[in-house]
């Protein structure tokens, strides 16, 4: 396998490309965005595991230039009572500490280093087709571009073209919740950085962190009926700001206050997810992160979840030298762990099944956690990590 073609420059993809690239392959990504400004406003937090990813893939350092870490969590009640405090992750680890950061930006960020690392990286290339031969795979763009490569890495999201060729008609789903992300410097908290606080609210699920320059990140989950396609194509910030603080505003939080204090530069998504079980690959084909394997932000792991991706392929293609083989491997690392996460993650923002760590013990494992260090170890062979080595 000589050169691999990503399609989707997010992080996903990008990072993707930054594992390939360590692994001694030769790939370039193909971004259908004309810049990196894709999605600049709504934040996430990484997690120990996406943080571990990162360190893996050398990378740290570009990441830890964004964003502020997050040592631990509260948990408010819908009273404002605090339920708990608990350490996030491994919080003892600077390099893997929790980091809250604007997507966009990590895009962004991580683009840059693609490029001083060498890696070819295309804007404006918007994929319409994907074609597997028996040698090769080859990509056709909106502007007439042609790519071709022996590996089509699709990394496009969750209205991925790529997917499409794989499975049609496999669609996300909505999950039960509406996801609201806005931002203010006058929130009427006395915060210190280091910790987000989760508040279990009476009628939505809501979160912030304060920055150390003293900017209120926050985020309401608010189940119902999804935002129609309409008003998420025309926002209306304002209304949006009304309703929630209506709604929020029935607890004694203080999340009403935050979300009023707020600007208009209010976002708004619904929360979808893949059904479990979709098809991966075909021939010369694969999908990865959201293109995969969406699931709803209850959980706060899809973008960790992306990073392990990168890496478990990466090391997936270098240590089994058969392209199927490896594609194989790769598949058998990642589907339980990230399925898992779809339906828990789902369960969540559906009322099924109770938010972790209301209390002060230990989050429940996820299927992967005992062997994903090692899985991640970049100088660790795959097959004798999963015992699948001769």
């Amino acid at each position: 396998m000589t050169h691999i073609l990503v399609i989707g420059g997010g992080i996903a993809g990008t990072a993707t490309a930054l594992a390939l690239h360590k692994a001694g392959f030769d790939v370039t990504v193909h971004e259908a965005h004309p810049d990196t400004a894709e999605d600049i406003g709504a934040f996430l937090t990484l997690a120990s595991n996406g943080m571990r990813a990162l360190a893996e893939l050398d990378a740290s350092d570009v990441v830890t230039a964004l964003g502020f870490p997050l040592r631990s969590m509260r948990v408010l009640d819908a009273q404002g009572s605090e339920m708990a405090q608990v350490p996030l992750g491994e919080a003892d680890d600077a390099l893997l500490r929790y980091r809250c950061l604007r997507r966009g930006e990590l895009s962004a960020a991580l683009q840059a280093e693609a490029v001083r690392r060498g890696i070819g990286l295309s804007h404006g290339a918007r994929l319409v087709s994907v074609e597997n031969g028996p040698d090769e795979v080859t990509a056709r763009f909106a502007d007439g571009g042609v790519a071709t490569g022996d590996l089509l890495v699709g990394a496009d999201g969750l209205s991925s073209t790529v997917r499409q060729s794989i499975a049609p008609g496999v669609e996300p789903v909505y999950a039960g919740q509406s996801v609201f992300y806005g931002y203010t410097r006058s929130a009427p908290v006395a915060e210190d950085s280091g910790h987000i606080t989760m508040v279990r609210g009476s009628s939505a699920a809501f979160g912030y962190a304060v920055s150390p320059d003293g900017e209120a990140y926050w985020f309401a989950r608010v189940g119902g009926d999804a935002v129609p396609a309409e008003a998420l194509a025309h926002p209306t910030p304002s209304r949006w700001r009304e309703q929630l603080v209506a709604l929020l505003g029935k607890d004694a939080t203080p999340a009403a206050g935050i979300v009023a204090a707020s600007t208009d530069d209010i976002m708004a998504t619904n929360a979808t997810e893949i059904p479990p079980g979709a098809p991966w690959r075909s021939g010369r084909t694969l999908i990865i992160g959201d293109a995969a394997h969406a699931a709803s932000p209850a959980t706060g792991q899809g973008a960790s979840m992306a990073l392990e991706d990168a890496v478990v392929l990466a090391k997936s293609l270098r240590d089994t030298p058969d392209p199927d083989s490896a594609l194989s491997l790769y598949e058998a690392c990642r589907r339980p762990r990230v399925e898992h996460n779809i339906t828990a993650s789902g369960e969540i923002s559906r009322g099924t099944r109770a938010p972790s760590r209301t209390g002060g013990g230990p989050p429940p494992q996820r299927p992967g956690d005992d062997t994903l260090a090692a899985q991640l170890d970049w100088n660790r062979d795959l097959n004798a990590v999963t015992g699948t080595a001769d």
